[in-house]
């Protein structure tokens, strides 16, 4: 899936203008190696997440090793996500999480979180929102990496692997019934 334009500038750069006789051939992936992006574009993530970006930091440290990391994490809102949901899944109506894989030969990729969702769906699993943010961003991650759950034995594997990285966290196994 390609990630929306306005996301992602990256596939406008022209890499040979940024060669120097310091880098001949390709550009060194090193150079594209820095801490991902956390945007917080809805403001009322820091109502109900202290510390949100630490908190979105942690559940990608916690990843480290699995595979890819995202260039960005975006903490936005529903109607972004639904209209992002919409214009590439062809779904009309907001999810928890997207992600979107980057262009080919550019590391990253975007997590894009509905605040709206996020919100309703830990209250319901009476659960603190900041422990199912950083699932979901674990989550989103392990779908850049490659990850998926189309298919009963995807899905445990990605849930397994799921609860021993947020067990790092010292977040309760979400895929365990609360007694």
């Amino acid at each position: 899936m390609e990630p929306p334009s306005s996301s992602s500038h990256a596939q406008d750069l022209d890499v040979a203008h940024w060669e120097s006789p310091g880098f001949p051939g390709n550009f060194p992936q090193s150079a594209f190696e820095t801490a991902p992006e956390i945007l917080v574009e809805d403001r009322r993530w820091r109502s109900y997440v202290t510390g949100v970006e630490t908190a979105v930091r942690r559940a990608l440290a916690a990843c480290a090793g699995v595979g890819l990391q995202p260039g960005s994490v975006v903490l936005s809102c529903d109607r972004v996500v639904k209209r992002l949901n919409g214009a590439h899944r062809g779904k009309h109506k907001p999810t928890n999480v997207l992600t979107f894989e980057p262009p080919p030969g550019f590391p990253g990729g975007d997590i894009i979180l509905a605040f709206e969702t996020v919100l309703r769906e830990a209250q319901k699993a009476g659960r603190p929102v900041r422990n199912h943010l950083m699932h979901l961003v674990i989550h989103g991650t392990l779908h850049l990496a490659g990850y998926d759950h189309h298919h009963a034995g995807e899905a445990r594997e990605m849930e397994m692997l799921e609860s021993r990285l947020l067990s790092r966290l010292g977040v309760p196994n979400p895929w365990k019934p609360r007694s």
